[in-house]
């Protein structure tokens, strides 16, 4: 089995209501590979800068995260983020953003990483998703995830992206915004059309919708007391379901489900601490509890509706 992530890796600051950390591992590539780690080998495509130490690679190590190909460029910087929360933790508000090395990001894959099974393009430039997606023709399952700054700056060129893969991750907001239509389910039909087999829509608090050609499928978001940081809950999530996707034998439409309950389950815990940090100490045991609890919670029983 192997899985292939390419997107970013960055250093970010977030402050929430309830606390704030002025520099933690982050980006989509970050948040994701940790995430899958638990369920597969992950191999990452991404750059760094000099500032990009031991300790932040020892996270990669910890988890047996293949970065060979991690570009590093010792006389520059790695992409920082910094952003705020208010109480609608939903909405993240952008505060500062320094490119760096990411700005002249060409994503580089070895002839192993070409040869990968299953491939989740972050969200990077659309232009680079389609270069990387020509160099794993191969690959069984290929993702992909965008955002608004996409959609509203490079439209046409993330439609042919889009095009070229088998499931789309987006949000709520952003398949509105995409597809130019409010109701949700014909966002995802309107996108169903141009490729894809499968839409999987991020709901955040309310959870997640898979929508193919023949099923619809929605899950609840894992029930949390306290949610203290939601930067990467989405990387994780996706990290989640690609992980355990890539573990399977058969990509079906069953084992897609159950992979999204674990990308829930693998939000539910990012969201619990500030960016990686609780990620990066879970167990398979915390994982399968949380997992049966969520099978548990979803649960009902079929009876047959009686007039009286």
């Amino acid at each position: 089995m192997s899985l292939l992530v390419v997107g970013s890796v960055a250093f970010d600051a977030v402050e929430t209501p309830f606390g704030k950390c002025e520099k933690m591992l982050g980006g989509s590539t970050s948040h994701f590979s940790i995430s899958a780690s638990y369920f597969t080998k992950v191999r990452i495509v991404g750059v760094v800068g000099g500032d990009f130490g031991n300790d932040e690679q020892k996270v990669f190590d910890a988890h047996g995260i293949d970065t060979t190909d991690l570009e590093r460029i010792a006389e520059g910087n790695t992409f920082r983020w910094r952003g705020r929360y208010d109480y609608d933790l939903n909405v993240a508000h952008t505060l500062e953003t320094q490119l760096n090395v990411f700005a002249n990001f060409k994503p580089k894959l070895s002839e192993e990483a070409k040869r990968s099974r299953l491939v989740f393009l972050g969200n990077i430039q659309p232009e680079l998703q389609r270069e990387v997606r020509e160099q794993v023709k191969g690959a069984e399952l290929v993702a992909l995830d965008t955002m608004n700054l996409w959609i509203e700056t490079t439209r046409s060129s993330l439609q042919k992206a889009i095009e070229t893969v088998h499931l789309l991750v987006i949000n709520d907001a952003e398949a509105r915004q995409l597809t130019e239509e409010p109701v949700l389910i014909k966002a995802a039909r309107k996108i169903l059309s141009w490729g894809p087999r499968s839409v999987i829509v991020k709901r955040g608090e309310y959870g997640a919708a898979m929508f193919t050609q023949d099923s619809y499928f929605a899950i609840p978001a894992y029930p949390l007391e306290s949610v203290f940081d939601p930067t990467g809950a989405g990387d994780t999530f996706a990290g989640g379901l690609m992980g355990y996707l890539d573990s399977q034998e058969k990509l079906d439409d069953a084992a897609m489900r159950r992979a999204m309950i674990f990308g829930s389950v693998m939000a539910s815990f990012n969201v619990e601490e500030f960016g990686t940090q609780r990620v990066e100490r879970l167990t398979h045991n915390e994982i399968n509890d949380r997992f049966h609890a969520f099978k548990t919670f979803t649960h009902f029983e079929e009876l047959p509706f009686v007039r009286a």
